[in-house]
Formats: C-alpha cells, sequence, structure tokens
C-alpha cells in the first residue's frame, strides 16, 4: 500500500513538474541552472587562466562574470525582481565576455609557433579554443531565464510580458519586434526548437574540447571515447529537434540522457584521476590545477540536461 502511494506521489510530481515546463513557469529552477554553469565553467576558467599565470588582465573577466552570475542565479530563484533586472545585466555581460574571450583565445593559437598553419598541435597545446563559448552559454541560460515565468503566477497563458527594459528602446524596431515575440514565446513555454538547438550547440562545443583533452593522454582509456561518441547523435538530435516534433519527443530525450549519466560517471573518472597523481588528494590545489579538468564532465551532462529540458517544451508557433 505503501508503494502505491509513493508511486502515486512520485507520478503526481511528475506531472506537476511537466505542467510547470510546458507552461513556462520555472523561472527559480532554471535561474539555479544558470547559476550553478556559470560556477562550474568559472571554476574551470579560474585555475586553467592560474596555469597561465594570469598573463593579461583581461583573464580575470570570466572569474569575475562566473561569480556575478552564480550570485545573481541565486538572486533569481529568490527574487522574481532580481530575475527581471540583475539577471539579465549579468547574463547579457556573460555572453558578450565569452565572444571576446573566444577571439582572444584563437588568437593565442595564432600566437603559438606555426600558428594555425599547424593547428592540430596548436589547437590541442594552445588555450582551450571552445572554452569560452561554453562560458556564454551560461549567459545564454540566464538570458532565457529572465523571460520565464515562476510557478506561483497564474498570468493568463497569452498575457502580455511585462514592460521592456529601457536599454531594449535603443534596438532597431524590427529587432525589438523580435525580441518581443521571442520574450512572449519563453513565458509560454514555446520556446522547443531555440533549447534543443542551444543543447545542440553545448553538445559540440564540449565534445570537441573533450577530443584535444583526451587527446592529450592518448585515449588512454577506454570510456574517455564516450563524449566523443557521443557528441554527432547528440547534435544530431538537438538540430532535427528543431524541425522535427517526433525527433524531440523521442531521439532527443533518450541521447541527452546518455549524455548526462555520461558526463557523471567522467566527472567520477576525473576525479580518480586526480586521486591517482602523486600525493593524491593530500594536495589537491595542485592536482586539482595539473590533474584532469574535474568539472569538464559535468559541462557535457549540462548538454543533456538543456536536451531533456527542451525535450519537455512546447514548440514556437
Amino acid at each position: 500500500m505503501r508503494a502505491r502511494q509513493s508511486a502515486g506521489s512520485l507520478e503526481r510530481d511528475a506531472e506537476a513538474i511537466d505542467h510547470l515546463v510546458r507552461e513556462g513557469q520555472f523561472q527559480r529552477a532554471f535561474s539555479l541552472v544558470a547559476g550553478f554553469s556559470a560556477l562550474l565553467s568559472g571554476l574551470e576558467v579560474t585555475y586553467e587562466h592560474y596555469k597561465g599565470s594570469y598573463s593579461q588582465r583581461v583573464m580575470y573577466s570570466p572569474v569575475l562574470a562566473s561569480g556575478a552570475l552564480f550570485g545573481a542565479g541565486v538572486a533569481g530563484a529568490v527574487s522574481g525582481r532580481a530575475a527581471r533586472s540583475v539577471l539579465p545585466l549579468v547574463s547579457a555581460i556573460t555572453v558578450v565576455d565569452g565572444l571576446v574571450g573566444f577571439t582572444f583565445h584563437l588568437r593565442g593559437v595564432a600566437r603559438k609557433p606555426g600558428g594555425w598553419r599547424i593547428p592540430v598541435m596548436n589547437v590541442v597545446m594552445g588555450p582551450p579554443v571552445f572554452a569560452p563559448l561554453l562560458f556564454a552559454i551560461s549567459g545564454y541560460i540566464g538570458l532565457v531565464a529572465s523571460l520565464l515565468r515562476r510557478a506561483d503566477d497564474q498570468a493568463p497563458q497569452h498575457a502580455a510580458p511585462p514592460r521592456r527594459p529601457s536599454w531594449a528602446r535603443l534596438l532597431p524596431k524590427w529587432v525589438g519586434a523580435e525580441e518581443q515575440v521571442i520574450a512572449q514565446e519563453v513565458r509560454e513555454g514555446r520556446f522547443q526548437r531555440q533549447l534543443a538547438v542551444a543543447a545542440a550547440a553545448s553538445a559540440l562545443l564540449s565534445g570537441l574540447e573533450a577530443l584535444y583533452s583526451h587527446y592529450k593522454s592518448n585515449f588512454r582509456y577506454g570510456a574517455q571515447w564516450t563524449p566523443i561518441l557521443l557528441t554527432p547523435p547528440m547534435v544530431a538530435a538537438g538540430v532535427g529537434a528543431a524541425w522535427s516534433r517526433p525527433i524531440a519527443r523521442t531521439a532527443l530525450p533518450l541521447v541527452s540522457g546518455l549524455a548526462l549519466i555520461d558526463g557523471g560517471i567522467g566527472f567520477l573518472y576525473h576525479v580518480r584521476g586526480i586521486g591517482r597523481r602523486p600525493g593524491g588528494f593530500k594536495m589537491p590545489v595542485y592536482n586539482l590545477l595539473y590533474g584532469p579538468p574535474v568539472f569538464a564532465p559535468l559541462l557535457f551532462s549540462a548538454s543533456g540536461f538543456l536536451g531533456l529540458l527542451a525535450s519537455l517544451l512546447r514548440r514556437e508557433e
């Protein structure tokens, strides 16, 4: 009897969550997702740039932005006002910072001996080219979260979106009109195509990062191939979901679930790799800096999470 009651309770909870997601009423949860994804990316950036001795002041910018977005994400989960004001501002700064960082990393590869004439060597041994774009995706998540509704918001489904911020009035009219349409679709939970493509982009960037990171260790373990092998189907499912509802309902959640699990397993492997280094966990700072990037697999898991979430959403009109 208790087992049946427990199963019934879980089923009701699952239905409630599905309803909130489909109606775009999960602002609190998605604000936290934005904050914690920024925290993971920021921790990766902190020790990667430490290895580069923070030779340029701009290398501090993603560290500061990640901390700010983490704080804004938590604030957005607590306060609707913060979610509509502070969160989109910090998220936009994070997106810009990620794009700027991408150009700096491209320049860093070009400045290595041989530059882009020997791309395999310099991309593998140079700065991680796609890491800043992964960081920018955290900002994208924050921007989406700022447009969602909260679980206790009982406004009609087709209610007008909140008043646009003053800075948005500086945009050209056609951009402003498109921005209003997108905002309304997000508030109603109708952005399946958009989020599916974002999941595909995140998986592609994470997969490329895993490819040359694992290439450095000569693919010592067979498990190192799993994120590389999962990346193409994850990208195909995400892009396919943008034009096919059946793919969004079947292939996307299946592949996304595998990516989520694979990232979690990869995190355990990376933790074990740190423990196996000389000194192990007795020298945590040194081995975190020079061991396997411990949080990178969780970013691949985040791609899977975005894909699962996209599979629950409704499609744009």
